[in-house]
């Protein structure tokens, strides 16, 4: 296996399995507040843990998926006459830029629909969605210069395609910061809310980046006018790639809500208790 594939490759499964591994930490902390909320008289009956099979589905889903996903760019695809090997990094890397747009745009509904209604489960959606679409666009700006150094002779050029999804990155990234700083949590949601719809706006600037502006990165292969398009193989290892990581992002969001309902139930319970 090229050494730069081989690069990438280890860069999205490192990313993702580490960030199931953040989501264990917690459902392991939520347990043990639970289990000392069993203790207290009358305590427990007054809690329903969330959680169900649902997110344990997708998750298997995801993780035969993602074995399907990689025989499918690794071995089913052709090598590319042009780039070679090295080439079958974007089986992961558009998949991923994809879900991360994917997970941005629900940040924004989930955040129109809070400041509308005040709904907590909406901002509870919009937080979660947040964190996922930070891990996969982390996994498209590494795995870009993994793809680009052999192939442009760079690691990274300031072109307009590159520099929006590092705005975006950045934008989220502060979104996730303003969750974090802000103690009081109505107006933490407020202005998280404020931030995920003015960041959307970089959402299309990345995707039309490279069909207004003359940049460094490729032309769009998928709807991007004469002469674009992919070969047979390929388009099929890359729509199996697009639709096992759209499961990945689902199972990683329902796996977040279980975790974040039930991480605001034990808050509210606890704070009913100390009155």
């Amino acid at each position: 296996m090229n050494a730069w594939l081989f690069s990438a490759y280890i860069v999205v499964v490192v990313a993702i399995t580490g960030y199931a591994w953040v989501l264990a930490g917690r459902d392991r902390r939520l347990a043990a507040e639970e289990v000392a909320l069993r203790r207290r008289k009358g305590a427990w009956d007054d809690y329903a843990p969330a959680g169900g099979w649902g997110a344990d589905a997708l998750a298997f889903l995801a993780a035969v998926g993602f074995c399907f996903a990689t025989f499918m760019g690794f071995i089913y695809a052709p090598t590319e006459k042009t780039m070679g090997t090295v080439q079958r990094i974007f089986y992961f890397h558009v998949p991923s830029a994809w879900v991360g747009g994917l997970a941005f745009l629900v940040v924004f509904v989930g955040s129109v629909v809070y400041l509308a209604t005040r709904s907590e489960r909406a901002d509870r959606l919009a937080a979660v969605s947040a964190e996922v679409g930070v891990l996969f666009t982390s996994i498209v700006l590494i795995t870009g210069p993994l793809w680009g150094k052999p192939v442009w002779g760079i690691w990274w050029t300031w072109d307009a395609r590159l520099t929006s999804t590092l705005i975006l990155w950045l934008i989220y990234v502060g979104y996730l910061m303003v969750r974090s700083q802000v103690p009081d949590p109505r107006r933490r949601s407020t202005l998280a809310a404020v931030v995920g719809i003015l960041g959307f706006v970089d959402v299309p600037l990345v995707y039309f980046s490279i069909r207004w502006w003359r940049t460094q990165h490729p032309q769009p292969v998928i709807a991007g006018g004469p002469g674009s398009g992919l070969e047979t193989h390929m388009l099929y290892a890359f729509f199996a790639g697009l639709g096992v990581f759209t499961v990945l992002y689902l199972a990683l969001l329902v796996r977040g809500m279980d975790l974040a309902t039930r991480a605001a139930k034990l808050d509210a319970l606890h704070r009913r208790l100390e009155d």
